[in-house]
């Protein structure tokens, strides 16, 4: 989207103190011939238009599908070995290990595999090490103790780094599908399949290990088929998918949007017991939408591997017994409540940390004694979004720290963290664009975030100030109608890479405002001929909306956020997810 010389709406600075940049003159000039070509509502068509998506392949993004998406597997180096030392372990019955990380992507690359080995009369052994006492990866104990029990093992969104470990599997095969950027050097597997090798062309580098898994089963059931046998059915592996893809916060672009859109489908039939489950404790009334993926099953999967049993998440996503699926997700509902109040403990004083050490760099960052590793990465998140720049918050414990980094786009976060390991300033680090993860010695956490922040001051990080708000298009109340709305999700999934659309609403009148829970802000509002919203302002009092918006005294105001359809007890009704707001002159 390309901003035009004038603010939109002529907002300059609104109440949170950010520009409103509108669509340029050539999305215009495609949204007004998108509408005329092929007759989709305007406020769509503007949509589509910002994402650059021309008239004529209109139909194709708001219905993509694997068959036009999905690229070939073996496009990926060592597929074809990987793939087919699986099936001669199925074929030979041989005994098999998963080792997965332990957050949704690996719990659903493991469930992947899991269910598709049990699809052929086969089990595995499912191993996730433990967050505090393990660590990260792959470690040559656990590696050494499997490679003794167990003729192949199967290492799902770790092992690129992992030398000594997977050196330690003696007498098994080691297979590794992972995403995370590699090295220099590839680790002692008879297969690395990752599309951010080195020696990878990154044309892949938006799948998740999840995406990885299914086209090496994809492989996998080609080879089948080439031997005159039949495989399991994939496509119902797709809810798992989608699942890691946004939890993992990977680009919805390319085949991502296929693997999401198509997997929404999929768990909307409510066939996988595990994820039922999940979405019944999550109160979930409503079909899944990639939302419902990120934030509500999303955390409580990765509840488990933060602050309970690594395994929960994976077992889960995995048994076929409804049973077992109710326990499991009470006990990860259960985690995901602790989980949240030790991360506001952890986020409260991080934040002040930060703060205290100043915003305007290029990176913030906060260290802190005893903090539970498995709030690190969701606090450094909070505090990315706090300050638009990248965060690491690094739990001290002993000798050395723990940390986890977050990005934001065009910085790449996990190839500074490498280089800073590289460079000796850290244990050992590693990640991708968007997340890192890092181990640093107690009296190098200093100079190590020093030259973090060089190293991200290189790549532009912190150069600008707070980002201008994107808008999509303006609305009337009148026109924001369940129907429309409806028409616009078809243009998604909308995600990371993917923005969900934001609409501005010009010059309305706020008739009612009151404050509901805790600092949430609901707002009635009129644009005085007839047309009424509802908006809801999600922590607005934690900042300077709310209390403006409180405020208003009658004033009028252009008001801008995502908009969605409610339904409450049978009623249906657009909402305002309210963003920002600005005096509307």
């Amino acid at each position: 989207m390309t901003g035009t010389d004038r603010a939109f709406l002529n907002v300059e600075q609104s109440l949170g103190g950010r520009r409103w940049v509108g669509p340029g003159a050539e999305a215009e000039r495609l949204a007004a011939a998108m509408a005329q070509q092929v007759g989709l509502p305007p406020a769509l068509c503007a949509v589509l238009a910002a994402r650059g998506v021309a008239p004529e392949a209109s139909g194709a993004w708001l219905a993509p599908t694997l068959r036009e998406l999905l690229p070939d597997p073996r496009s990926l180096r060592d597929m074809e070995v990987a793939a087919g030392r699986l099936l001669r372990a199925v074929e030979q019955g041989q005994r098999i290990a998963i080792f997965a990380d332990y957050d949704v992507d690996g719990g659903a690359s493991a469930a992947l595999l899991i269910v598709w080995l049990r699809a052929m009369v086969r089990e595995a052994t499912l191993y996730i090490p433990d967050r505090i006492d393990e660590g990260y990866g792959p470690n040559p104990p656990a590696m050494a103790a499997l490679a003794q029990a167990h003729d192949l093992i199967v290492c799902v969104d770790c092992g690129t780094l992992s030398h000594a470990a997977i050196a330690a599997a003696k007498g098994a095969d080691v297979l590794v599908l992972d995403h995370h950027l590699g090295g220099e050097t590839l680790p002692p597997a008879l297969a690395v399949v990752n599309p951010n090798r080195q020696d990878e062309s990154g044309d892949l580098g938006h799948l998740c290990a999840a995406g990885v898994v299914f086209l090496a089963l994809v492989e996998a059931n080609r080879q089948m088929r080439g031997a005159g046998q039949s495989g399991p059915d994939l496509m119902d592996l797709l809810d798992l998918v989608a699942l890691a893809t946004v939890a993992d916060v990977a680009p919805l672009i390319g085949v991502n949007r296929a693997f999401v859109r198509q997997g929404l489908a999929v768990m909307a039939r409510r066939q996988r017991p595990g994820l039922v489950a999940l979405s019944d404790v999550a109160g979930m009334a409503s079909a899944p939408t990639a939302y419902h993926l990120g934030f509500l099953l999303g955390p409580r999967v990765n509840a488990g591997g933060r602050v309970g049993r690594a395994d929960l998440g994976a077992r889960l996503l995995a048994t076929p017994d409804p049973a077992e699926a109710g326990a499991l997700a009470a006990r990860l509902d259960e985690l995901n409540t602790e989980r949240r109040e030790i991360e506001a403990q952890v986020r409260a004083v991080a934040l002040e940390q930060a703060e205290a050490r100043g915003l305007e760099g290029p990176l913030v960052w906060a260290a802190g004694e005893g903090w539970h590793p498995g709030v690190i990465g969701i606090v450094a998140g909070r505090l990315k979004e706090t300050t638009h720049r990248p965060a690491v918050v690094i739990g001290l414990d002993g000798d050395e720290g723990k940390g986890s980094a977050r990005s934001v786009p065009g910085v790449d976060l996990g190839a500074a963290v490498q280089r800073l390991a590289a460079e000796g300033l850290l244990v050992k680090g590693g990640g991708h664009r968007m997340a890192a993860g890092l181990t640093v010695k107690r009296d190098m956490v200093e100079p190590a975030m020093a030259r973090l922040a060089e190293l991200l001051a290189q790549q532009g990080a912190g150069a600008g100030g707070r980002p201008d708000l994107r808008i999509d298009a303006a609305l009337m109340p009148g026109a924001a109608t369940p129907e429309l709305i409806e028409q616009v999700e078809a243009a998604g999934p909308f995600g990371a890479a993917a923005p969900a659309p934001r609409f501005a609403f010009p010059d309305l009148a706020i008739t009612d405002a009151r404050i509901v829970g805790s600092g949430h802000l609901k707002l009635r509002l009129s644009d005085g001929h007839g047309g009424r919203l509802e908006a809801i302002g999600f922590g607005a009092m934690d900042g300077p909306l709310g209390p403006a918006l409180m405020a208003h005294g009658g004033a009028r105001f252009h008001l801008a956020g995502h908009v969605e359809v409610n339904d409450w007890q049978g009623r249906r009704r657009v909402q305002l997810r309210l963003d920002d707001a600005a005096p509307a002159g």
